[in-house]
């Protein structure tokens, strides 16, 4: 049963069949219009305004974005149209229709060099095209429509799509040893909780309505900390509870993994405002790993 009253009005959901758009889908019930491109597509601006004028929506998720993080060093004028210009003429539009906008963004927007749980009032320095985009895209969302919530998230993986957990399992079915970076830490997000917060506020919204104190910055994310590396030995041992072998895995350094955008070394974020201003408390990481790993192998046919 979705958390969202049947009756209502459509929610639109852009990010087509993306993670976080499909868990809206998946968990919001009919009342979900998920669009993508071409219809829906930041690089036609002309889109986003005959999507509205279709849909006629009472709230607008945005979960369309640029998110191949290295890709956009090489590529930063499209980076920017999907995270930047695209979700700011997106607020202006829903701003002249009276509509709230919840915009998903980044842990990326940090530089990670804090060194505690990032809280929302503090300075966004990042160190990526990808996190500037996503940064001056938060800005220029809230500037245009004053209904703006900012959701920032961090490490999304699910069931589905192409993520962190999908890849370890597959490496792990096929390799005895992994390597993995184990000098970041950040909060691992499954898309079905962070839809479910999504949704929850949602419910809030049209059952309390709008109040401009609700407007601003939020983070959503799982609860606890870890490592890329204990993200992995986590996922792969809940991949042996169904038989899979469990791999030697091997932490390594940042540097011994390059990439050519840098990744925030600390990125934890602190969830409290969500939970002091929506009463939603996100659940453990542990526990959400456990789940979508089990997801997957009921989805995986048996030999």
């Amino acid at each position: 049963m979705s958390i969202l009253a049947s009756e209502g009005g459509p929610i639109l959901v852009t990010g087509g069949t993306g993670q976080l758009a499909t868990s809206l889908v998946t968990l919001g019930g009919p009342r979900i219009h998920c669009v993508g491109r071409p219809g829906f597509d930041f690089d036609k601006p002309e889109t986003l305004a005959a999507t509205l004028e279709a849909v006629k929506p009472v709230a607008v998720v945005n979960a369309a974005a640029w998110t191949a993080v290295d890709l956009a060093e090489k590529e930063p004028e499209a980076a920017a149209r999907a995270n930047t210009s695209g979700p700011a003429e997106l607020a202006r539009l829903c701003a002249q229709q009276n509509i709230p906008l919840i915009h998903v963004s980044t842990d990326y927007v940090y530089s990670g060099d804090k060194g505690t749980p990032y809280v929302e009032t503090d300075a966004v320095s990042p160190d990526t095209v990808y996190g500037s985009t996503k940064a001056e895209g938060e800005k220029q969302a809230l500037a245009a429509n004053p209904k703006t919530l900012i959701f920032r998230t961090s490490w999304v993986y699910s069931a589905h799509g192409k993520n962190f957990v999908r890849t370890m399992l597959n490496a792990g079915a096929k390799n005895p040893a992994l390597k993995v970076v184990g000098d970041q830490k950040g909060n691992p997000t499954s898309s079905d909780d962070l839809a479910r917060a999504i949704l929850s506020v949602l419910a809030i919204l049209e059952k309390d309505g709008w109040k401009d104190d609700f407007a601003g910055i939020y983070h959503v994310c799982g609860t606890g900390e870890t490592t890329w590396h204990g993200l992995a030995v986590e996922a792969l041992k809940d991949a042996a509870d169904h038989g899979q072998a469990m791999p030697t895995v091997t932490a390594i350094r940042t540097e011994d993994w390059p990439t050519p955008a840098k990744r925030p070394a600390d990125s934890r974020m602190d969830n409290s405002k969500l939970t002091r201003v929506f009463g939603i408390t996100m659940p453990a990481w542990e526990e959400s790993v456990k789940k979508v790993v089990n997801q997957i192998f009921a989805q995986t046919p048996s030999a």
